[in-house]
């Protein structure tokens, strides 16, 4: 048994997250988890709100609502659309809890004791209609590099550069839309990331698996020169700097929301403090696996700022052990976007399907060698061949035959002929290739070896056809039809990390309902996982064809849901 520590990147408070944030690291993160538990392992799947920052401050002057009044809904909002979407967070906090406060304090004192602070004299948009400094994301522009004009003062979200408020292009506020923007002198602080560039190669080069994205993003920093990091902002909403001076001032969002996977960490111990230890995960754990989910945007901070707070704390924290990265998921040729409203939110998806028609296109289109495009023909189309035709027509047919001739009893007659055999053989080298590929957090294979074990099924039973059995060979077709409710088993276990809900739905209806369904170990183990005499239940309907229809009337609703 192994400790796997896993964390998903923060979701923003600022509004309800869209399906390009669920496959960019939710829905990897919870795959994952829940697969490790399937095979035994220690678990623990961390996750919270992301609370400071501009987007909170903006979100709640939009909302016309106190900040601390708006994250407060938003978060039980975002909290109630994951349980819907079954996401097994084993704590899901909030960045700007008490523990967060003043674990995000305790890192910068450290930091600061060590030399690794260093304060400095920055010039800054002063905006006189809003009466305040204006920290990054409340400047808005067009990006110096691509052109684009919806740049922000920290990162434009059409090329991703990383980019300072004073390099953006007809700058105005985010707040008033003035561009009576005056440039003066305020004091911050920076992390000295520059000092620790020796002590981060030395860390990166003993890193293993991760993907090429990953590493490539990481090195990219390095190698164009690794800079200094400002970790304060002139806001009233966050981590307030602990520093004479600096009153009035909080911490960068980017530093403190990291901090947040410790401090939701603690946060889950608190909640039982009898039986669980924070430090386990976090504090010289060198035997806990640990594994963040990202989006490609997100790597940067994850690969090199947050290692730098924590290598130079130079207390023994654990740092990741694979990042796993993702690309994007674009929605009709363009980019999901939050703040434009554009494309597929997760309340709308929810409203309109159950979870599990998400989870699993999601999964099987996911965006990691390249980014992958969505369209509701495109998920209507996968969906109907894969969960409807495929999966949910197999179960349909062998528990329906099996009531209707059986009365629901798993016949006990008859023994494995060589078609078995072969069936346990073929079962064994695609669960072993799952297994690999979900070890790798290879999402789009593991879907593929799932779908191709739903595939095998439904040509077992196709060939053996105990229908036909039954007036010929009575042996035969018992054990064929045992076989084959073994195989609904076995379908619903491989697909319980990605389709939860449905596969409960089905080891149920068998008579299987551990609340951690355990794979098995090879295929000849997997078709003796039901004995012959057990009662099974009437069929379940699972999925719903989706019509082509359907996929137009949704593709027109949505293409103007945008601005």
């Amino acid at each position: 048994m192994t400790n796997v520590l896993i964390t998903s990147a923060l979701p923003y408070i600022n509004g309800i997250k869209h399906l390009g944030n669920l496959a960019g690291s939710l829905l990897p993160a919870d795959i994952h988890a829940r697969f490790r538990r399937q095979i035994g392992d220690d678990v623990l799947f961390i996750c919270a709100t992301d609370e400071h920052g501009t987007p909170a401050e903006l979100g709640a002057a939009e909302a016309g609502l106190d900040v601390r009044e708006f994250c407060d809904g938003q978060h039980l909002v975002q909290a109630d659309i994951y349980r819907t979407l079954d996401l097994s967070f084993d704590h899901f906090g909030r960045s700007s809890s008490p523990r967060n406060h003043a674990l995000t304090q305790h890192f910068f004192t450290k930091l600061e004791e060590s030399g690794f602070i260093e304060e400095r004299t920055l010039h800054q948009f002063y905006s006189a209609a809003d009466g305040r400094f204006l920290p990054d994301r409340y400047v808005i522009g067009t990006c110096p590099h691509c052109g684009s004009g919806r740049a922000r003062g920290d990162q434009c979200e059409n090329c991703t550069k990383t980019l300072d408020p004073t390099d953006l292009v007809e700058p105005r506020s985010a707040i008033s839309g003035s561009t009576d923007l005056e440039v003066r002198p305020t004091r911050h602080l920076f992390l000295r990331q520059t000092a620790l560039v020796e002590d981060l190669e030395s860390w990166i080069a003993t890193r293993t698996g991760w993907p090429s994205l990953v590493t490539s993003i990481a090195r990219k920093w390095l190698d164009e020169g690794l800079q200094d990091r400002c970790i304060t902002r002139d806001l009233s909403w966050g981590v307030p700097v602990p520093k004479p001076g600096y009153e009035g001032k909080v911490f960068y969002v980017w530093f403190d929301a990291p901090i947040g996977y410790i401090a939701a960490t603690q946060e889950w111990a608190d909640l039982d403090p009898g039986s669980r230890d924070w430090r386990k995960w976090w504090w010289q754990a060198d035997d806990v696996e640990y594994l963040q989910f990202l989006g490609k945007d997100n790597v940067p901070f994850h690969a090199v700022s947050f290692p730098c707070t924590l290598i130079g704390s130079g207390e023994p924290w654990k740092t990741v052990d694979i990042i796993k990265g993702v690309n994007w998921l674009t929605y009709e040729g363009g980019k999901f976007s939050t703040s434009e409203r554009r494309g597929v939110f997760l309340d709308q998806a929810i409203e309109l399907l159950p979870a599990d028609y998400w989870r699993w296109w999601l999964a099987s289109n996911a965006p990691e060698g390249n980014d992958t495009d969505f369209t509701f023909e495109r998920f209507a189309q996968d969906v109907n061949s894969d969960l409807s035709d495929n999966f949910g027509n197999f179960v349909n047919r062998t528990l329906s035959f099996l009531g209707s001739r059986f009365d629901g009893i798993v016949p006990i007659g008859g023994e494995w002929s060589d078609a078995e055999w072969e069936l346990a053989k073929s079962l064994n080298r695609h669960l072993t290739a799952l297994r690999e590929h979900q070890r790798a957090c290879s999402f789009r294979k593991a879907a593929s070896e799932v779908r191709a074990i739903w595939k095998l099924a439904n040509v077992y039973l196709v060939s053996q056809a105990p229908w036909t059995a039954l007036k010929t060979d009575p042996a035969r077709c018992q054990a064929s039809l045992r076989a084959a409710v073994n195989l609904v088993g076995i379908c619903a276990l491989v697909a319980w990390p990605f389709i939860p809900a449905t596969a409960r739905r089905v080891l149920e209806t068998i008579g299987t309902d551990q609340a951690i369904p355990v794979l098995p170990d090879n295929g000849e183990d997997a078709l003796r996982l039901i004995d012959g005499g057990r009662r099974v239940g009437l069929p379940p309907i699972l999925f719903r064809k989706l019509t082509p229809e359907w996929a137009e009337e949704q593709g027109r609703r949505f293409r103007g849901s945008g601005p």
